[in-house]
């Protein structure tokens, strides 16, 4: 979505920019997808906003010091996520030439999408042929972003000295890092960071995808809040204390344990609240399929047992997953949107 369609010459870097981190990656394909060069950093809060550039000079900074303290290549695709994004599934006449499909996907759009397409900037994605009582249809998962903010994080981008190959829904990326082809059954994927990113995918691709806001984020800082705790300390504890070990079993001071286990247990709450509106809002439509499990990925992967008190609230399995890579890493799960962007969505 949104990308170049010229081929850059070079490597691509995924780079992912959350409102809590950034995580750019390198990739390997060979059947799947596995990581070959990985690397993140905390962003500071102000920055980014709800998952909007809300200060271009220190993103700018911060992503100039990541890609050079780290050596990485320059050309990157962009990652977007924020809840003003508007994804809609839509069917329309079958067409064969792509380019006469997009003058109709182009032309449906407005009737569709609550932008002005003036301010907006449009891409589609085609799921293929399916079934409808008008007959058969082709399925076109239609994006629109408003251009402002796709400015600013091009803008922000572009001052530290990176080359732009494309732009793609983090979303998408997600799916593409973590998808097992084969399955025709929809998936729910989750991503929890700074926002919660919400995904519903089959073998054909994305179906469904929504941006909330809170995510961890909002957790560390009422960890912070109450505790007085630095960002470093807060995001520690959550890890060790986490959601699966019984509380007089876990080492450290006792209430600063039973602090950050209520923190967790409300964030689960807050969190499944929000993937369960993302669900039933994504079931209202009428092409809507089926869905039975999912997955979780991003830093909530590393927090013992979050994945199955999601699972409990949500009634349905869900799976922690991360993309492949070296096993001396501890941040794969951070990582996997990432390294999703650095491939395209035509592999």
């Amino acid at each position: 979505m949104f990308k170049s369609r010229k081929k850059p010459g070079n490597a691509v870097v995924g780079l992912e920019i959350d409102p809590s981190h950034l995580a750019a990656a390198e990739v390997r394909v060979n059947g799947s997808l596995s990581l070959t060069h990985g690397a993140v950093a905390e962003l500071g809060p102000g920055i980014l906003r709800d998952g909007e550039v809300a200060d271009g000079v220190a993103l700018a900074d911060e992503l100039r010091r990541l890609f050079a303290d780290n050596e990485l290549p320059t050309t990157v695709r962009l990652g977007v996520a924020h809840q003003r994004i508007v994804v809609r599934t839509l069917d329309v006449p079958v067409v064969d030439d792509p380019r006469m499909l997009e003058e109709v996907v182009r032309l449906q759009a407005p009737d569709h999408i609550p932008v002005p397409m003036d301010e907006a900037i449009l891409d589609f994605q085609p799921l293929g042929t399916v079934s409808t009582p008008e007959g058969p249809r082709t399925r076109v998962v239609i994006v629109a972003v408003r251009r402002d903010m796709i400015d600013r994080l091009v803008g922000a981008a572009t001052d530290a000295g990176l080359t732009i190959a494309g732009i793609d829904l983090s979303a998408f990326a997600m799916v593409r890092a973590l998808r097992t082809p084969g399955s025709q059954d929809a998936v729910l994927y989750v991503n929890l960071a700074g926002l919660t990113n919400v995904a519903v995918a089959n073998d054909t691709g994305c179906l469904f995808t929504r941006a909330a806001t809170g995510g961890l984020d909002e957790m560390l800082g009422a960890l912070m809040e109450r505790r007085g705790l630095t960002s470093e300390h807060a995001r520690g504890w959550i890890q060790h204390v986490g959601l699966e070990t019984p509380l007089d079993q876990v080492e450290g001071d006792a209430e600063l344990v039973a602090a950050v286990r209520q923190t967790l247990e409300e964030g689960v709450h807050t969190i499944a609240d929000a993937v369960r509106n993302s669900l039933i809002f994504y079931r209202t439509q009428a092409s809507a399929e089926s869905v039975e499990r999912g997955v979780l990925t991003g830093p909530a992967v590393g927090i013992p047992g979050f994945a199955e008190a999601l699972s409990g609230q949500l009634h349905m399995p869900i799976e922690p997953l991360a993309v492949a890579g070296p096993a001396d890493r501890t941040d794969l799960g951070r990582l996997t949107v990432a390294a999703g962007l650095a491939v395209d969505d035509t592999r």
